[in-house]
């Protein structure tokens, strides 16, 4: 699958088979996560890959709105060493991870790190300095649902120049 074919076709799934997702997609996917633009080629960023199913289940009931990572093939989490432009460095690489995956048949989503009060449970729990924040959780896996939510058209949201209202 080509890069704009990936982009367009990319979607938040939330249910999940339990099956294992292969070593070689998941290193594949971290691997472009590695590639995005950071700020001033800082490289923030450190990826743990969870695929035990205990762990699998403390990082799911961890959160407040990612119960369903206990129910994906595997879990990769996303921190970036505080300073200034982390949280962008972050998620440039989170955007290049879900991108890989779907380009490689491995459905994912994204859920929510940076100012969430389970943070410094999540970098503990996963062995990580406390200079490291939380930038977000990945789950990985072979989707059950097929979301395919409305997208506001193209001329809603571009503008040439300068912004033109609605």
């Amino acid at each position: 699958m080509d890069a704009l074919e990936a982009l367009r076709t990319r979607r938040s799934h939330r249910a999940y088979r339990p099956d294992p997702v292969p070593r070689e997609a998941l290193e594949q996917m971290v691997d472009c996560g590695r590639l995005a633009a950071t700020a001033i080629n800082i490289q923030p960023w450190q990826f743990v890959v969870v695929t035990a199913r205990d762990t699998l289940k403390q990082l799911a009931d961890a959160t407040d709105h990612g119960k369903f990572i206990v129910q994906a093939g595997a879990c990769i989490v996303v921190f970036c060493d505080e300073g200034k432009y982390y949280l962008e460095d972050g998620s440039a690489a989170i955007q290049n991870i879900l991108v890989a995956g779907r380009a490689l048949g491995v459905d994912t989503c994204w859920v929510a790190g940076d100012k969430k009060a389970y943070c410094p449970t999540i970098r503990d729990m996963l062995g990580l300095p406390e200079s490291y924040r939380l930038i977000g959780l990945i789950a990985a896996g072979y989707a059950t649902d097929s979301p395919n939510p409305p997208k506001k058209p193209l001329a809603e949201v571009l503008h040439w120049e300068r912004y033109g209202g609605k």
